[in-house]
């Protein structure tokens, strides 16, 4: 089945991504901050599994760990080559940009805007040369608002995803933006959102969301939102005057 890469690999919607690729028989290259959490999901997936796993600890935010990311997506020298990058590494901020810390603030500009454009540009590369491959960009709902830094970065996300995949067209190669809304992952409980505040509704389960979003890349979407709440929320969103939704965003918590 291949290989795939997948960044923010430890936890939430990236962790899925990996228990389902592995499942269905993809080796996996893990890249993620914290070592001792990479040893341990490498350890599970390879016993469960009967997987490769490689393990690449690395803060996508330094030039010189991102840089190892992007060598190995480039492949030669014996390496398996990469059929599948999902980007996937991303935090909430959490705060307004002008309330928050500016080294903060540009640390995710660098993880979830720069590492998207390195990774995809040596993953894209090295596909288009073989000629088959598959990207999938984690975006948000979010990018539909005017939320601040994170949603601009996200909103960027989905916009480069369009243009890498026109790029890409009859290479072989596809790009997918994935945007989902709320999740019952870590990443939205570290934001302070409190499961009970929101309607059950509105809360993707992470195991559908990734099974969906594997499904859409393999059919060639270039955007996809799952679940038929958020299909709805993206529609209103593009429909309505923006003057409409940021007056809505500024009653949402800051993601």
């Amino acid at each position: 089945m291949g290989t795939a890469l997948v960044t923010g690999a430890t936890s939430g919607l990236g962790r899925e991504f990996c228990w389902q690729l592995a499942e269905s028989g993809h080796n996996l290259v893990i890249v993620a901050r914290d070592e001792e959490k990479l040893d341990l999901l490498a350890t599970q997936l390879r016993q469960v599994a009967a997987i490769d796993v490689e393990v690449i600890a690395a803060d996508l935010a330094i030039p010189e760990q991102l840089a190892q990311v992007c060598v190995r997506l480039e492949g030669g020298n014996g390496m398996k080559p990469i059929g599948l990058l999902i980007n996937n590494a991303g935090f909430a901020l959490g705060k307004p940009f002008l309330d928050d810390d500016l080294d903060r603030e540009l640390y995710g500009l660098e993880v979830m805007v720069r590492a998207v454009m390195a990774t995809c540009y040596y993953a894209g590369n090295a596909m288009r040369q073989r000629g088959r491959g598959s990207i999938i960009n984690v975006s948000s709902v979010a990018a539909e608002t005017g939320m601040g830094s994170y949603s601009a970065h996200k909103a960027w996300v989905r916009s480069f995803s369009e243009g890498l995949s026109e790029e890409l067209r009859g290479t072989g190669v596809g790009v997918t933006a994935l945007t989902p809304g709320l999740v019952r992952t870590e990443f939205h409980e570290n934001t302070g959102i409190q499961a009970d505040s929101v309607p059950a509704f509105a809360w993707g389960d992470p195991q559908k969301v990734v099974e969906e979003a594997l499904a859409a890349a393999r059919r060639g979407d270039v955007i996809y939102t799952p679940t038929t709440f958020y299909k709805v929320v993206n529609s209103v969103s593009r429909l309505a005057p923006r003057s409409m939704v940021r007056a809505v965003s500024r009653r949402l918590p800051h993601v």
